[in-house]
């Protein structure tokens, strides 16, 4: 493009914006959220992989409740990355595996972030409970099932929010889960 064509093109756009009231190029949206579920899971001791890594299980026998009701079942687990800083940082990778009341199968995947200041991350080592005041623990799930009647999960982008962890054998995890709109 010649310099005359850019800058005459230039100016076009800036008078454009001018008139407007607007900048061309600022546009907005906002984010909005509608209730799911709650998502209770069962948390076994982790493994250690090594320094960086901890697979959690989540054995069987947790439940879902909201506009999805059911149970948890096995396989399901975190693949827990540890990052450095400081009191305790966590990247998350989840697999989640549901079976509805109606015996439909629901494939739940998310990622996330876990942060806990060091007061707090002292208590999680101690196997206390935390809840979402006290550290940020936030996912973002995806769906995947054949079900007809829950197909439209398929289509949802999700956030979930910390309710409530106790960590280490016999622990849980809660979330509640909302649609992203």
């Amino acid at each position: 493009m010649s310099p005359y064509a850019l800058s005459s093109r230039l100016a076009t756009l800036a008078t454009a914006a001018l008139f407007s009231g607007t900048p061309v190029m600022a546009q907005s949206t906002s984010v909005s959220t509608e209730y799911l579920m709650t998502l209770y899971l069962l948390k076994d001791a982790p493994l250690g992989v090594d320094a960086s890594l901890a697979i959690s299980p989540d054995p069987a026998g947790g439940w879902v409740r909201g506009k999805v009701r059911g149970t948890v079942l096995a396989p399901s687990a975190d693949w827990v990355r540890i990052v450095p800083g400081d009191g305790m940082r966590l990247r998350l990778d989840a697999r989640v595996t549901i079976e509805t009341d109606e015996h439909e199968i629901i494939f739940v995947t998310y990622n996330g972030r876990m942060y806990c200041d060091k007061e707090a991350a002292d208590r999680f080592r101690k196997r206390e409970v935390l809840r979402a005041d006290e550290c940020y623990l936030i996912s973002a799930p995806t769906f995947q099932t054949k079900s007809e009647k829950y197909s439209w999960l398929n289509d949802v982008q999700a956030i979930g929010k910390m309710v409530e962890y106790q960590p280490g054998k016999d622990g849980h995890l809660t979330y509640d889960i909302f649609a992203v709109k």
